[in-house]
């Protein structure tokens, strides 16, 4: 999806059955840097608590992290945070 759609902001689920969401921020980032795009940020969504795995999604490229459960006012303050000015309104935050 990210090679044919550039998306505002990912939310990447980090267990995913093809693809772990840590290879998928890999992929992205080489993309992005291949040919000089704008990080687009990427938002960890996970049940991994454990400690270390924050670090890991933080070193594989995402710029956050969300362990479950997932408190809807911490995730939309998290979106707006890095979608910056973007993020003034719920119709930005919808579309992003």
């Amino acid at each position: 999806m990210f090679a044919t759609r550039r998306p505002k902001l990912i939310l990447m689920d980090i267990s995913m059955p093809e693809l772990s969401g840590i290879e998928a921020a890999r992929a992205i980032r080489a993309v992005e840097a291949r040919h000089g795009m704008t990080p687009t940020p990427i938002i960890a969504l996970t049940a991994h608590a454990l400690k270390g795995d924050r670090e890991m999604c933080l070193e594989a490229g995402m710029d956050d992290y969300v362990s479950k459960p997932i408190s809807p006012d911490r995730l939309t303050a998290m979106i707006r945070q890095h979608l910056g000015g973007e993020a003034g309104d719920k119709d930005a935050l919808a579309a992003a």
